[in-house]
């Protein structure tokens, strides 16, 4: 979770469809997080309490996936037999693309 002076709320007016109610009212919602610089707007709601709520939850989630860590990768060794059909399959497609090319001009 973030403090409350983390945070720095502004409300404006949004754009869009949503008739007389939306076009008068600041209901757009605007949160940035200070220390990080993540900026969340929500604007989909006429009213600013629930876009606040939707803006604040985005956030949370936000910054939950930003201190996740990514699993380390296990580097796993090749097999010989992999390595040789790996070859193997190489070869052949460098014999398919050799019968391609056009014959020397010898």
């Amino acid at each position: 979770m973030f403090r409350d002076d983390e945070i720095e709320i502004t409300f404006y007016r949004s754009s869009g469809p949503g008739g007389q109610h939306k076009n008068t009212t600041e209901s757009a919602v605007r949160v940035r997080h200070i220390p990080t610089g993540i900026i969340v707007v929500a604007t989909a709601e006429r009213s600013q309490l629930r876009n606040k709520e939707a803006a604040l939850e985005e956030l949370e989630r936000r910054l939950a996936a930003r201190r996740r860590k990514p699993k380390p990768r296990i580097p796993v060794k090749v097999s010989k037999a992999a390595k040789k059909r790996r070859v193997e399959s190489k070869r052949i497609r460098s014999e398919t693309k050799s019968l391609r090319r056009k014959p020397d001009a010898e």
